[in-house]
Formats: C-alpha cells, sequence, structure tokens
C-alpha cells in the first residue's frame, strides 16, 4: 500500500466574525477537502503534548508517530540536518529569523517583510563576516529562516518564538537563563564537554549581545536603506529561539517496517530536517516558497511521482501558516483554497487510477488563527482516506465536522499508528 501524508500547516482555526462566526475551512470552498472527509474516516488530533509549545516542529514530530520526551532537541538542529550542517557534539544549534521590528521596539512581523531566499542569504552572510567567529556561526537557510550555531552553548535558556509575539516589544523578550525547560533532550556527559560548554547565563548574555549587534549592522545595510526610503517594512535583527543539541531519532523504517522508503516535499527547512532525521528524502521543487504564491501545481505533481517508487510521501505546504501569522483572513482562505483544487484534487484523480490501494491522510500541525496570529494548543481535523474501505458520516472537511467522526479525538502518535495499520476490506 502506497501512503501519503498532505499536512496543510496552521490551517484549522477559531470562528470569525467577518466569515459570520465560522472558521475559514467552514468558509472556503474545497469540494476535493470535503470529498476526501466524506469518502474517509474522520477525527479530531491533539498535536502537542502536555508541557511543549504549540511549535510546528513539536507538531509534526508528533504526528510522525514521535514521542517528544525522547526525541525534542528544539528547532534548530532541525533547520541544520535540513541545510546539510553536521552538528558536533558542543553545538548547540537554533533556529535564526531576521525579523522585523519598528520605531516603538515593536516586532512588527517575524519574516522580515518576506525576504526572498537570496536577500536572506546576503543578510545572514552579511552578519557571520561582521559577528562570526570560532564559537559563533550564523548559516544561511531559506528565506528569513537561518541557523546559528554556538559552540559550547548551553540549551538551559527561555527564548521568545518571534510569531508568537507580535505588536509586543522585543525589549521585554530577550533572551533569559531557564534551568529546567521541561522539554526533554540530553545534555552530553562528558567531563571534557561539562568543562567547556557556558552556562546557561552567559549563554543567554552573548545571544542578547548579537541581537543587539545585529542590530546596529542590519540599520546600515544597503537593502535596509532602500527599504527605509520607500517606506517598507526593514530586516533590521536577528532573533535566535529553539536551540537544542544534536537529537536521537529513529527512522520510520525502523518504526514502521512497511516503510521501506520514504521521501519529504516542503519548503520549509525545518520540516525538512525533521525528514531527513525521520529517513525520508528530500524532494526539491521548483517555484516552493512556504508562501500563498508558492507552486501547489508542482508540489502536487511531486508527491504522485514520488508514490510511484515510494511507499510514503509527507507534503507539506506552509502557506495557510504564513497567512495565520499576518492575520490575513482573505489570504488564509485563498491559500486553504488553493490547496484544495491545486494539490488534493489533482493528486486524488491521478490516485483513483491507480490499481495499487492508497492511503491518503489531510490535517494541519496546529491551528494558527488569523485574529490571534500564533500557534495554540488545541485539537485539528483530520481524515484518513483508504482505497477500497467505506467513509464514515462526516460530510465535510472543518474543524466543526471531523469532530463528529468515527475516529473521535486521538492523541499524538495515535495518528501515525492509525494511518500504519493495515488496510481493512
Amino acid at each position: 500500500m502506497k501512503r501519503l501524508i498532505i499536512l496543510g500547516d496552521g490551517m484549522a482555526d477559531h470562528p470569525v466574525a467577518s466569515l459570520g462566526n465560522i472558521t475559514p475551512l467552514q468558509y472556503a470552498d474545497t469540494p476535493a477537502l470535503d470529498r476526501l472527509a466524506q469518502t474517509g474516516r474522520c477525527g479530531m488530533l491533539m498535536t502537542i503534548p502536555e508541557g511543549f509549545s504549540p511549535g510546528s516542529e513539536v507538531a509534526n514530530t508528533a504526528i510522525l508517530g514521535y514521542d517528544l520526551n525522547e526525541v525534542y532537541e528544539g528547532r534548530g538542529p532541525l533547520e541544520a540536518a535540513s541545510i546539510g550542517y553536521d552538528m558536533q557534539q558542543d553545538d548547540m544549534a537554533m533556529r535564526c529569523n531576521i525579523i522585523s521590528t519598528g520605531h516603538n521596539d515593536e516586532i512588527l512581523n517575524h519574516h522580515g517583510g518576506h525576504l526572498t531566499t537570496e536577500e536572506g542569504t546576503e543578510l545572514i552572510k552579511y552578519l557571520n563576516d561582521r559577528l562570526g567567529s570560532d564559537r559563533v556561526k550564523f548559516i544561511p537557510g531559506i528565506q528569513y529562516r537561518h541557523l546559528l550555531v554556538i559552540k559550547g552553548g548551553d540549551k538551559q535558556i527561555d527564548c521568545a518564538p518571534p510569531h508568537d509575539h507580535p505588536g509586543e516589544k522585543w525589549k521585554d523578550l530577550m533572551i533569559a537563563p531557564e534551568h529546567d525547560t521541561g522539554y526533554g533532550g540530553t545534555v552530553p556527559k562528558s567531563e571534557t564537554d561539562r568543562c567547556d560548554r557556558m552556562s546557561a547565563e552567559e549563554t543567554a548574555q552573548l545571544l542578547n549581545d548579537l541581537i543587539l549587534r545585529s542590530q546596529k549592522l542590519l540599520a546600515d545595510h544597503p537593502f535596509n536603506r532602500k527599504r527605509r526610503e520607500a517606506g517598507l517594512p526593514e530586516a533590521n535583527s536577528i532573533w535566535p529561539w529553539s536551540p537544542g543539541y544534536r537529537p536521537k531519532m529513529l527512522t520510520l523504517q525502523q518504526m514502521f517496517p512497511e516503510i521501506k522508503k520514504g521521501a519529504v516535499i516542503t519548503a520549509v527547512d525545518l520540516i525538512r530536517g525533521i525528514g531527513r532525521y525521520a529517513g525520508l528524502r528530500p524532494i526539491d521543487v521548483p517555484g516552493a516558497t512556504g508562501l500563498a504564491d508558492t507552486n501547489y501545481e508542482g508540489k502536487a505533481a511531486a508527491a504522485i511521482e514520488a508514490l510511484r517508487t515510494d511507499d510514503f510521501v509527507f507534503l507539506h505546504i506552509e502557506a495557510t501558516d504564513e497567512a495565520g501569522h499576518d492575520g490575513d483572513i482573505d489570504l488564509k482562505v485563498k491559500a486553504i483554497e488553493y490547496l484544495d483544487k491545486r494539490v488534493v484534487e489533482p493528486i486524488m484523480q491521478a490516485l483513483s487510477t491507480w490499481d495499487e490501494p492508497v492511503r491518503v491522510a489531510l490535517l494541519p500541525d496546529h491551528p494558527t488563527p488569523v485574529e490571534k496570529r500564533t500557534h495554540v494548543s488545541e485539537p485539528v481535523p483530520f481524515t484518513i482516506f483508504t482505497s477500497g474501505c467505506k467513509g464514515d458520516n462526516v460530510t465535510a472537511y472543518d474543524e466543526v465536522s471531523c469532530a463528529q467522526g468515527s475516529y473521535g479525538t486521538l492523541q499524538l502518535s495515535q495518528f501515525m499508528h492509525e494511518f500504519m495499520k493495515p488496510s481493512k476490506e
């Protein structure tokens, strides 16, 4: 059997007054999503373990069947795996956004005004040339999402994800030592490592100094001078967060013998990194941006082609999450409709002609309500379609309808175990 997970990042939401007090999923025109729910079995899934923040790194890892208390090491190490940086034992890796701040020290956005990869690469290399050292490395990623590696850094620090704090004062969110994060993970145990590793206080002080120095450097960069003259948001500060050491994860092939070969399709470093640790080969799609202008058709075609040779494909679409963080209701509805017509519909049409049985799941990783502009830890709707099997009585794909499905509410890795069960004709 071929298995495909289609994940619309942050797609779930809350009722919105301007939409008639229904959610964007309920409001959007989604015949393909609804048809998938009608022919599949539906339910709700809690993707965030107790004690964890509702980040995409947590939710997607849990969806794939991992116990976060055993494998979680933050977002940084996953991004390192994505871009091919081989973490060493004494490395602490962090996600490093380039963000926009305002004249009143507020966080305007978490993405530097939607930087292109070329723009983000230019800025992060500029910072590495001036702030990099034997201890500090800035490594380019995609768009505004980059990597900061601190040799000997201590991950027991409290960092604020910038997408969770739009409009707040960045000075109130500076990094602080936190000796017990509750997030699991293993501090290297060797005597040498303990001697060389900085304290949490020293790590926080170093990172805050890098933030302040980056702001002075970026303010003078020609890119930001041009943006200032044009009245556009400047990409004027780094914001490091989600630190961790190299994680220890089994591959999906080791966890589920049915998977002999698998692939991940995404425009986001984080998801690519999870896929690499999970033993999935990354597939690059030209024009995949992580925004609403992404190459939906290219991603759909890549998923269909990958399923011809692979047993398992994880297809990730970021656009709905970005629209939620920007508080753009119209764009979120449009991104949902794009997912419906340009991804799910062509995939299901293609798979309907195959003789080999297929199983397709559709779900978000977490809600990103447009009126909150941040992730929330709440169950998400899902449906699992299996060729040749009957669905339940759900008639639409949305937060309210799927709650009536035959799966009820599943928790964390239960989803993957249900998804991997043998087919029941």
